[in-house]
């Protein structure tokens, strides 16, 4: 005898395809009647098993829920005529999710889904990804994103900041934490793919200002902003500072920027990571000596390449095999490698480590943090 299904076992086997199936039947997929084979029993089964049989019969007799549950009549020998449960027949996602006990979260997801796709039709092909939105967002929340998508559709290319938006309710907190939802949506309604779309860009709003960090080494250069030595500001500010350099540091660490000593003509700027490309704004470093010092692992070379697109010049310090070998003991793991075989930027030697690291010559995706190595050991061979 196949194993019986009682209500409590079919409502978990309901609430896992209510889990996989919900976002398809937003917009009227599925099959129905949904049919949940109860189970069959012969007599001999019913004579060996007889109160797990009655147990069954009983559990549906009490049972008073959605759907449709067909019985059926079964003529024993020995038994008699019986009534058996047969099969429950659900007509609609309504009656599962009336099962499952999610019926306000369903009504809350269909009622709003079907509004938002009425008004926005292209919406259907991304808005069912967003189930737990719909079925969760408070009534305010669904307003002001509704009313967000109404003035972006009429308001494209407004180049507002955010907080300039005229909606109700509507702030900085509010969007930021929604930015995923709000570029999927607007990406959907233009009729454009979502991957690798910036939001501001999608929305037609203003950016904030690309913002840089650096720190001016020389007491003369710096007497040419005002005593200044410690400078955060966007990157058209520090286009125009239009300074006398010789030399200029790139560093990935903000602490390691911090740490740097006053030098002749020198300037560092930290924590670009894939930023780098801003550099490319700098018309006063086109003579300089350029030094980049980033972490041995993968996107520390990946990033090395990258901005020797704007400085073709720009050299490296301490990540080498030597400095990476002469520190295993402070290797961590790098989670998630960069997933290019070479990088055709980088030099014999660069290329050698990248694709030691990328083969795990060393070790598991090894990785040595610039920031791990003593100071002590390192601004020797940084400053000369």
């Amino acid at each position: 005898m196949r194993k019986l299904q009682f209500p409590d076992t079919v409502r978990e086997a309901l609430r896992r395809r209510y889990a996989r199936q919900k976002k398809d039947w937003l917009d009227g997929g599925g099959d129905w009647p949904m049919t949940v084979t109860l189970g069959q029993v012969s007599e001999s089964d019913a004579l060996r098993q007889t109160g797990y049989v009655r147990d069954w019969i009983r559990a549906w007799q009490e049972w008073n829920g959605p759907g449709t549950l067909e019985w059926t009549e079964r003529l024993w020998r020995t038994i008699g005529a019986q009534q058996l449960p047969g099969r429950l027949l659900l007509t609609s996602p309504e009656e599962v999710s009336a099962w499952v006990g999610e019926e306000h979260r369903w009504r809350s997801a269909r009622d709003r889904y079907r509004r938002l796709t009425s008004r926005w039709p292209l919406l259907r092909h991304r808005l069912y990804r967003h189930f737990d939105v719909l079925a969760d967002y408070a009534d305010p929340d669904i307003d002001r994103l509704e009313s967000l998508l109404d003035w972006l559709n009429y308001n494209p290319q407004s180049n507002l900041y955010p907080r300039q938006l005229p909606i109700s309710g509507l702030d900085s907190k509010w969007l930021e934490s929604r930015r995923g939802l709000v570029t999927d949506l607007v990406t959907a309604m233009q009729g454009n793919d979502p991957d690798g779309t910036e939001f501001h860009q999608c929305c037609g709003l203003r950016p904030p200002p690309t913002l840089v960090h650096l720190r001016i080494l020389d007491p003369a250069l710096r007497q040419q902003v005002g005593g200044l030595g410690d400078i955060t500001a966007p990157i058209g500010e520090i286009a125009g500072l239009a300074l006398s350099v010789k030399r200029l540091f790139i560093v990935e660490n903000l602490q390691t920027g911090l740490a740097f000593e006053d030098m002749v003509g020198a300037v560092v700027v930290m924590a670009l990571g894939y930023g780098v490309d801003i550099l490319a704004r700098l018309d006063w470093i086109r003579d300089a000596e350029c030094v980049y010092w980033g972490d041995i692992d993968t996107h520390g070379f990946a990033i090395l390449n990258r901005a020797r697109t704007h400085l073709p010049r720009l050299k490296s310090r301490l990540m080498d095999e030597t400095t990476l070998l002469d520190h295993k003991y402070l290797w961590v793991e790098e989670r998630l490698p960069h997933t290019a075989d070479t990088l055709p930027l980088l030099t014999d030697e660069e290329e050698i480590v990248y694709r030691g690291l990328k083969q795990n010559q060393w070790g598991s995706n090894v990785r040595l943090e610039q920031e791990r190595l003593p100071w002590p050991e390192v601004w020797p061979v940084l400053k000369y």
